[in-house]
């Protein structure tokens, strides 16, 4: 049973081979599982095809009337078809770059990573690689802060967390 403090998740899984059914959703599920033990009330999963109009009406629809926070997974490599960023940046209201850079950090492979973080009206989005160990890394490095994020997109009087 769903923690009714617990602050609200989507997953957003991005992949042509999950789609298709030739390639099984292992980042979505490993994030969902770290989402959950962090705390957080995965209240949606999607999957969507790679692109950029794919990535950003996914996007548009899961952030709908929704208070919290979406991670991608997926789409942010040198692929041609990873455009997670590219429809992240259409939609997104403000980019949160000390996010994105802060799970570039996490893995030397981080620096081939092209993933943004940004506010989409309530939520807060942030893209992750598509690997099982590389999503649940970098979620791993925002996951101290990110729920204040979220909590000051409808209330700044949120008090500061103390390291």
């Amino acid at each position: 049973m769903a923690d009714q403090d617990a602050m609200q998740a989507k997953v957003l899984t991005v992949s042509d081979g999950v789609i298709h059914g030739t390639r099984e959703d292992k980042s979505g599920a490993a994030l969902e599982t770290t989402l959950t033990e962090a705390g957080w009330d995965v209240v949606e999963r999607a999957v969507v095809e790679d692109g950029t109009d794919a990535v950003a009406g996914a996007l548009t629809q899961l952030a709908e009337g929704f208070h919290g926070l979406i991670v991608t997974t997926g789409g942010t490599g040198f692929g041609p078809r990873d455009r997670t960023p590219e429809g992240t940046k259409f939609v997104i209201d403000r980019e949160a770059p000390g996010l994105a850079e802060a799970m570039r950090l996490v893995n030397p492979l981080g620096r081939l990573s092209r993933g943004v973080a940004g506010t989409l009206d309530t939520a807060l989005v942030i893209n992750t690689p598509g690997s099982t160990k590389g999503c649940v890394e970098c979620f791993e490095a925002v996951a101290d802060v990110v729920g204040h994020a979220v909590r000051l997109l409808v209330d700044n009087a949120d008090a500061h967390p103390h390291p």
